[in-house]
């Protein structure tokens, strides 16, 4: 009777010292480490949305994205209305005719614009570095052969004396050039104006000036931002040409039409760009009546982008977190195995919370440096944790130091990984198989069945 009440408590001590037991307690811990992984990932999202409110701020102030289009010759017209009337005592029937004032637009002919983007470094909020720049615009080109007949607008209904230009754009509170445009020799300057069927543009106009030669009128005008981000512009001559320079690395071509790729350059320091749009390429005409219509889908121009975002990295970091616990933990299973060495449950939870304190030094140092130089001081300071602890737990060099040479692999592979685009999923996957690959190897002569 006693033997018989001994047995089970033989069999229960021998189940939770077995390899299978180890495995399920290393596999729940590895699985419980997801809960701090998972707030690591938080707080990387959350110095990033912080990050995107600071730089929206200085936008804000500095100057936003700048969209243009113009100019837009504006000229107004009679219009004719007749009401008829029918006397209901007498049945009499009269005619009531009634002027009001409408606007023909009509767009350039030729449209040129040179553009000058200069990146501004020294503007720095906390601890960020928003893409800020000043823009030098130069326009030139001509309304010709003004066909006032295709619309059916009589002549005699013109007021050629009212005529005036104006000009769409955005960030009109960060313009910093004096608003005059030059029509035929003759300066005029502009001023805001109130577009009520326009949220988005703002509006700039001349005073009314004479139109004397329908047949060709030139212009050239001067434009001066302070931006944020991006340029872009609107196709609205019939023939638009935009030359477009920057001290700036990155660009990134937004828009429905490309730059040409024949003058396209861009070097480690700076970027030009040509455009070269005819009016067959845009679905809209040179001329309208009652009011401008909405064009900002035509759009075009450039982008000026952070080719690498140091959140974004930390946050492609830490999705590989489960892998690193997860072959980390599994090394150690194989060492504890092969050797007949002890580990505690609680051994393995300290290498796993060292393991993720990797992340938080990598964001936290990532703000203050760069991505890199970051990664390898936390990397380090991760490795050399653990070789000096797997010493103390191990109570040998040999085992620490192919744990420490096995992470520094690892580190190096994921840095690898973050660092590649176009070949990411194909490195990671090759390295993956030989990671596999080498489980399987040094596995393959432990007795399972006996442990």
């Amino acid at each position: 009777m006693e033997n018989q009440n001994e047995k089970p408590m033989a069999t229960k001590s021998n189940f939770f010292q077995s390899n299978t037991a180890k495995m399920i307690m290393v596999g729940a811990l590895t699985l419980f480490l997801l809960i701090p992984l998972a707030l690591v990932q938080d707080l990387i999202s959350e110095r990033s949305q912080r990050k995107n409110e600071v730089i929206a701020e200085v936008n804000n102030s500095w100057g936003e994205e700048i969209n243009f289009y113009g100019p837009i010759l504006k000229v107004p017209y009679k219009e004719e209305t007749e009401t008829t009337y029918i006397d209901s005592k007498t049945n009499q029937t009269s005619i009531q005719k009634t002027t009001s004032i409408n606007y023909v637009y009509f767009f350039p002919e030729v449209l040129q614009n040179k553009t000058k983007v200069e990146k501004v470094s020294d503007i720095k909020r906390s601890l960020y570095n928003p893409i800020v720049f000043k823009a030098n615009m130069t326009f030139n080109g001509s309304f010709e052969n003004l066909n006032f007949e295709k619309l059916g607008i009589k002549k005699e209904n013109i007021v050629w004396d009212k005529a005036s230009v104006i000009i769409k754009t955005t960030n009109l509170k960060s313009i910093k050039s004096d608003l005059k445009i030059n029509i035929n020799g003759s300066n005029y300057s502009m001023e805001s104006k109130t577009d009520e069927g326009d949220n988005v543009f703002g509006t700039l106009e001349t005073s009314s000036f004479n139109i004397t030669d329908v047949s060709k009128i030139n212009f050239n005008f001067n434009m001066k931002y302070n931006g944020s981000n991006s340029v872009q512009f609107i196709p609205i001559g019939k023939t638009t040409s935009t030359s477009l320079d920057a001290n700036w690395n990155s660009p990134s071509f937004i828009g429905n039409f490309a730059p040409n790729d024949t003058t396209k350059a861009i070097s480690k320091d700076a970027f030009h760009a040509d455009w070269k749009i005819l009016h067959i390429n845009r679905a809209f005409a040179q001329q309208h009546t009652g009011i401008i219509p909405h064009l900002k889908s035509y759009a075009y121009g450039v982008k000026l982008i952070e080719t690498v975002d140091q959140y974004q990295q930390n946050e492609r970091a830490s999705k590989y977190g489960f892998l690193v616990i997860g072959l980390t933990f599994l090394i150690f299973f194989l060492i504890q195995t092969i050797s007949k060495i002890g580990i505690h449950i609680f051994q393995y939870t300290m290498i796993g919370l060292a393991l993720i304190m990797f992340y938080t030094l990598l964001i936290s140092i990532t703000e203050h440096s760069s991505f890199t130089t970051a990664y390898i001081i936390a990397a380090c300071s991760v490795i050399i944790m653990l070789i000096l602890y797997s010493i103390s737990v191990l109570k040998n060099k040999k085992f620490p130091l192919f744990i420490g040479a096995a992470l520094t692999v690892l580190y190096s592979f994921i840095f690898v990984i973050i660092q590649l685009e176009n070949y990411a999923l194909l490195v990671g996957s090759i390295g993956l198989f030989l990671i596999l690959g080498s489980v399987m190897y040094f596995s393959r002569k432990i007795d399972w069945g006996n442990n």
